[in-house]
């Protein structure tokens, strides 16, 4: 495997295609008003509200998980003592 299999062609015919393609995007971008400091700007961001989003969806979660517990356990356990004093009384 040499450079060109590497590179899709000569070094410097692929280097020459990728600046004018690079011109010709910036271009395009620029004329949308998309600047290197706002597209920065801008992945920063949404990258913070994805990340905001995941731990609003745990937290809501444990909200209600904590909640549903609130009633769930207590049930639990006095069903358990319940269930062991019958046991007790069956063992006698």
């Amino acid at each position: 495997m040499d450079r060109n299999d590497i590179l899709g062609g000569n070094p410097l015919g692929v280097l020459v295609r990728l600046v004018v393609l690079s011109i010709v995007v910036g271009i395009v971008l620029s004329a949308f008003g998309i600047t290197p400091a706002n597209f920065f700007y801008n992945i920063n961001i949404i990258a913070r509200r994805i990340y905001d989003m995941g731990f609003g969806a745990v937290e809501w979660g444990l909200q209600y998980l904590a909640l549903g517990a609130m009633v769930v356990v207590p049930i639990w356990l006095i069903a358990r003592l319940v269930g062991l004093g019958r046991r007790s009384r069956d063992d006698r």
